[in-house]
């Protein structure tokens, strides 16, 4: 990182998301003809979240001489800071400018992250529109759900991937590498892209019909295997394993159920492999198995079974996101409190048994019932349900349906648990039977809102709901045309930024674009016949029309169509079109035999360490959390406290403040590892991020708190001119008050009785401090710069401070 970039962390909030010098990183510098970003638009909490990232990019680095880094959307205060200082915004790994690169790819995982997409594109350099992008310019492609209607985005990305990208991105990149380093013109190179299996490229060829690229095994990528792990918390911090891709149960509002098909379940023995690779590569405590509907994995319970007989002495937890009602059973509940309970959140998705057959989801009142008083049985002092509004079909009973089942299922927790009632809108998306229906508008839906807020009453009911205005613009924008590049551009030029966060969502902009373009929404949101041409008629999810219509059609006969996993096909045409039918797994016997060790009597260490260079920019927690997984890497068994959640019982002596670097700093564990401790010292730094180092570890009697510490402070040139004077005048007085403000309140304190030693050597610029811990806590070498020398914050930033010794 230059040092004009790194000044810029030192007045953002998270300067975690910025620092790129993670665990598993990826960093190619040599023999690199080829250089492709995964640009996420959205923050780096988000996208590091995303399985997606994870697997292409270890894919793209494992191409030799091809280098892959990523880029995700920045917040606010860094955009801001950006564009005030002329700084492009940069990759993670080499801090290049996006413009620098090959190729630009982003995930197109939700609508109202379209905003972000231009931002990233303008911030970095790259035209905004594609038709103005130089021979020099970055090729910019795009995948994921959203891809399936390109069209609100064609004016701006070069290249969309149709489908599963697992493949087609070798192939892109292999195919790019060739015809770049032929010397191909730009238009040349994107005429080669058109010409590849599940690859639209609008400027080449218009509405042409594009069949999705399905991975027809997915046992074939069993990755990531070394997954980048984040340096800040982020939305799913844990163990993101694939155990199926893919959904036939056939819910006629569900765009993943419909584009994802077939089912391809991955085989047990490659899932349980994978789990015991990713937690020795990780160092994480909990695995989530993903798919559409877990519960439908061929061996659920087996699967389940086996990984919590092998990691629940490990107190590895288990969670499963994606449950359907009725295949919430006691068993799978039973082995998944084993370590600790995570939370489980029911879908009926509507208020009665009608409405459930329109929207083809089986489950019933009964079922939801029985599910519930198992959970609450079991141990769980809460649960989830989630409904959605606006459905096809649905009338004031169907609400009422809604505040019955809520009362319901707390009736079956006998008022000792808590209930959560999350309401969605529905928005009818491409490539689902619900295409051709209307979406209710902004005010229907706020109507209905209302209904549920206030008949839903009682003390252990909580009522959420998704905005209403972030519904009515995905709707708007995942069933438009071209002509919505129009308004995205637009919103985005008065200010649009981060459009699916409730607090930086700021619709009237929106609302003025929408005025400015004579844009009727009811065009866009209104109900279609099923002869109308739609935007996104050319691109092939493999369920043919005709399928689709015919649901439609059922569900005005409220008629339910059985999963083709369990009964005759429907003819949906996916089998056919991807080649292949549903995969499920076998069952083979355990890969490896659990062997019981007895466990040591729990001691304490005491582990000294420093953080230097970047790392002084990781927070407590971020510090705390890297600390916790190279622990664990480095095969330190935890004592855990006792109770709901349990914990490692780990003890920081001190948080030092972000931008403050150290040498001396420490934390103490209770662990039941036998041997000597220092023998871990150099495992636990092979899984420490850059500037994180184990000094040392040894077995102490108790945890030890700290009286006090001392800073180094460096000054650039030019530090005051009265800092001599300052300091003596600060060393002479019995008191210096200084005014606090803290979570809202004024606090006056005396900070001169912390500080013992205060000076300042001219000839090195650099200023000693010597500080103590009382009841009162202590004072900040930040609060001494501002306070007593008189520096602004900016000045302080450019001060180097290092704690050069804790006192015990």
């Amino acid at each position: 990182m230059s040092s004009e970039t790194e000044k810029l962390l030192s007045f953002v909030e998270k300067p975690g998301r910025y620092l790129g010098t993670e665990v598993n990183a990826v960093y190619k510098e040599k023999a690199v003809r080829f250089r492709f970003v995964l640009a996420f638009p959205d923050t780096y909490e988000v996208g590091m979240s995303h399985l997606g990232m994870h697997i292409l990019y270890e894919i793209i680095n494992n191409i030799p001489s091809v280098a892959c880094e990523r880029c995700f959307a920045p917040w606010p205060d860094m955009e801001r800071l950006l564009r005030k200082k002329g700084y492009k915004l940069f990759s993670l790994e080499t801090k290049r400018p996006l413009c620098a690169f090959d190729m630009v790819g982003f995930s197109l995982q939700y609508e109202l992250s379209y905003t972000n997409v231009l931002n990233m594109l303008d911030l970095g350099g790259i035209p905004v529109r594609r038709k103005e992008r130089r021979a020099d310019d970055p090729i910019v492609i795009a995948g994921g759900p959203c891809a399936f209607n390109p069209a609100p985005l064609s004016e701006f990305i070069d290249v969309f991937v149709i489908g599963e990208g697992e493949e087609v991105i070798q192939e892109i990149i292999h195919l790019s590498l060739r015809v770049k380093e032929q010397g191909y013109p730009r238009e040349e190179r994107l005429l080669a892209l058109s010409e590849l299996s599940g690859v639209y490229v609008p400027a080449v060829a218009p509405r042409k019909r594009v069949l999705k690229r399905v991975v027809k095994d997915i046992n074939n990528f069993c990755l990531p295997t070394k997954p980048v792990i984040p340096l800040t918390k982020i939305i799913h911090d844990r163990i993101s394993l694939e155990i199926a891709r893919g959904c036939t149960r056939g819910c006629r509002f569900c765009q993943a159920g419909m584009i994802l098909r077939p089912v391809r379940e991955r085989e047990v023995g490659a899932i349980e492999k994978m789990a015991e690779n990713l937690l020795l590569e990780t160092g994480y405590d909990e695995i989530s198995l993903l798919s559409l509907s877990a519960g439908d994995y061929t061996h659920i319970l087996p699967l389940i079974e086996r990984l919590m007989d092998r990691y629940s002495k490990r107190r590895i937890a288990l969670a499963l996101p994606s449950l359907r009602v009725e295949t919430l059973t006691k068993p799978l509940m039973e082995h998944i409190r084993r370590v600790r309970k995570t939370s489980f959140t029911l879908a009926p998705e509507a208020g009665t048994e009608r409405l459930r057959k329109i929207i083809n989801k089986g489950n019933t009142e009964r079922e939801l019932l029985e599910t519930a008083r198992c959970v609450f049985a079991s141990g769980w002092p809460s649960l989830k349900l989630y409904f959605m509004l606006g459905l096809p079909g649905e009338r004031e009973d169907d609400l009422e349906g809604i505040v019955a089942l809520a009362h319901a299922v707390l009736k079956e927790g006998k008022g000792r648990h808590g209930v959560t009632v999350s309401l969605s809108t529905f928005v009818p998306k491409p490539h689902t039977p619900f295409q051709w229906q209307r979406q209710v508008s902004l005010a229907e839906i706020e109507q209905k809102q209302a209904f549920l807020k206030k008949k839903i009453r009682h003390s252990h009911l909580f009522v959420k709901w998704h905005e209403a205005r972030m519904s009515l613009l995905e709707g708007l924008i995942s069933r438009g045309d071209e002509r919505m590049g129009e308004l995205i551009f637009h919103a985005f030029q008065l200010g649009a930024r981060f459009d699916g966060w409730s607090d930086q969502l700021v619709f009237e902009r929106w609302e003025r674009a929408i005025k400015e373009l004579s844009i009727n929404v009811d065009d866009y949101l209104g109900e279609r016949p099923f002869e109308e041409e739609l935007p996104w008629d050319h691109i092939d999810c493999g369920v043919n029309r005709e399928f689709l219509i015919e649901e439609a059609k059922k569900a005005q006969r409220e008629e339910l169509t059985p999963d083709c996993r369990f009964s005759d096909c429907h003819f949906c045409g996916v089998c056919k079109a991807a080649g292949l039918k549903t995969i499920e797994a076998s069952l083979p016997p355990p890969f490896e035999e659990i062997i019981e060790v007895e466990s040591p009597a729990e001691t304490v260490w005491q582990v000294r360490y420093e953080k230097r260079g970047l790392a002084r920019f990781l927070s407590h927690l971020e510090l705390m959390e890297a600390m916790k997984r190279a622990l664990n890497r480095a095969g330190v068994t935890f004592g855990y406290t006792q109770g709901f959640h349990p914990h490692p019982k780990i003890v920081f002596a001190s948080a030092t403040a972000v931008g403050i670097e150290s040498l001396d700093e420490y934390l103490f564990l209770y662990v039941k590892t036998g041997g000597q401790p220092s023998r871990f010292t150099e495992k636990i730094n092979i899984f420490l991020p850059d500037g994180l180092r184990v000094k040392e570890i040894r077995e102490v009697a108790r945890v030890s708190l700290p009286r006090g510490f001392t800073y180094i402070l460096t000054f650039p040139a030019g530090w005051p001119s009265d800092i001599e004077k300052r300091i003596a005048d600060f060393s002479r007085a019995s008191e210096f008050r200084v005014v606090r403000s803290h979570k809202g309140k004024t606090v006056v304190k005396d900070i001169r009785a912390f500080v013992s030693r205060l000076s300042f050597a001219r000839e090195t610029g650099e200023m000693k401090l010597s500080v103590s811990i009382g009841l009162q806590g202590t004072v900040r070498p930040q609060e001494l710069l501002t306070e007593v020398i008189g520096l602004a914050e900016e000045e302080v930033a450019r001060v180097r401070i290092v704690k050069i010794e804790t006192l015990f």
